[in-house]
């Protein structure tokens, strides 16, 4: 993969080629960067450098059948983990290289995809992944191999967050002391979930959301109009990922925001009706038939919203970049609605739904009970001024 390819971040190619050129390759690092903002297509780049020797700032070097491999994304020295489950592939003990494949072609199709593209692509969208022990006992025995090359062997770890506890630790001491001329490459979106003990060992590059200008020129080349891609970029909020679906009207966030409307309405009509009351229960119902993983990502969709709301309540809706396509329904006038008097209470009521869902709670149960109290929070009146 060429850094060329890479949308934007150029301070940072430049920092991760012009360290590796001079000698300064730490053997434990961590990117951490929002979904779509590239840290994947990043990290594999950069274990291209360090693998085949490549300099000056590009993977188009003198060692021709290196940088081939790579293309393919099957050289040996060269080696991934990623959350995975159990499927018809793999029906137990499921590890990476059960997946080898469509891991290949996700890497090559969508680097900038997220975790639930990966799990749709595998076929266990309804389940929820990890980075098992089995995970940590594969890594242990690849990297106990000599290197094919005789240079640099890279473990690049994706979705690190994804480790359960058994098999961070069982990690911890190899990568605390890694064999020689062995680099990991660990990436993550939320590094608060990655144990303390890892995230101490390791150096920490975060990546910024990518510039709307870069998103847009990108979306041009795909074929979109400019004033297209200028308005998908802003939607996109530096999520080259999200553009791409939007683009293509196949973002999971089109079938978020029908969801969602349909909740809000339901829930302000329940105040004292029966009936709505019923339609939030039936509404519950539909969404805890889908997998634990889409019913989480509703929940941080709805998380989002209800900040771009409180901006816009707050008279910044410059800050806003979410556009509605469902007729009728308009961020302005929902945003009153939610205010400094209910704003905490609605966030802690979805982030622990989104808690009790991952903790496999009854979905059913739990939107339910999160229809009705939000029903109660949106009714709340805003806190009084005073005089």
């Amino acid at each position: 993969m060429l850094f060329k390819e890479i949308l934007g971040l150029s301070h940072i190619k430049n920092h991760l080629t012009t360290s590796a050129d001079a000698g300064r390759i730490p053997h434990a690092q961590l990117f951490v960067g929002p979904e779509g903002s590239g840290t994947l297509a990043m990290a594999v780049a950069y274990a291209q450098y360090l693998v085949c020797s490549n300099t000056d700032g590009e993977n188009n070097g003198q060692n021709q059948a290196c940088n081939t491999k790579f293309a393919t994304f099957s050289h040996p020295d060269m080696h991934f983990a990623y959350p995975v489950s159990t499927s018809e592939k793999a029906k137990k003990h499921a590890v990476s290289d059960h997946y080898s494949e469509e891991w290949r072609s996700f890497l090559k199709e969508q680097p900038y995809g997220n975790l639930f593209d990966w799990y749709r692509l595998i076929g266990i969208e309804k389940k929820q992944g990890q980075i098992g022990v089995g995970e940590a006992q594969d890594v242990v025995k690849k990297l106990a191999l000599k290197s094919y090359e005789g240079g640099y062997k890279v473990m690049l770890i994706w979705m690190a967050e994804k480790m359960n506890l058994s098999a961070a630790n069982k990690l911890l001491k190899l990568i605390e002391e890694p064999p020689n001329n062995t680099v990991f490459i660990l990436i993550a979106e939320d590094e608060e979930q990655i144990i303390q003990t890892i995230r101490s060992r390791c150096q920490v590059l975060h990546f910024p959301p990518l510039a709307e200008e870069a998103i847009a020129k990108a979306l041009v080349e795909k074929g979109a109009s400019r004033e297209e891609a200028l308005l998908t970029a802003h939607e996109a909020d530096g999520n080259f990922n999200k553009a791409l679906d939007l683009l293509n009207k196949d973002s999971e966030d089109l079938i978020f925001e029908k969801w969602f409307v349909q909740w809000v309405r339901s829930a302000f009509k329940a105040k004292g009706n029966k009936a709505a009351v019923r339609e939030l229960i039936l509404w519950g119902e539909e969404v805890a038939k889908t997998g634990r993983e889409t019913q989480k990502n509703f929940l941080q969709y709805c998380l989002a919203v209800m900040r771009q709301a409180l901006l816009f309540n707050f008279n910044t809706a410059e800050l806003t970049f979410m556009r509605f396509h469902v007729d009728g329904f308009l961020l302005k006038n929902f945003a009153p609605f939610v205010h400094e008097n209910n704003i905490t209470d609605i966030v802690r009521e979805l982030e622990d739904a989104i808690y009790h869902i991952e903790r496999n709670g009854n979905s059913k149960i739990i939107l339910t009970d999160l229809s009705i109290k939000l029903t109660r929070l949106l009714h709340r009146p805003a806190a009084t001024q005073a005089p």
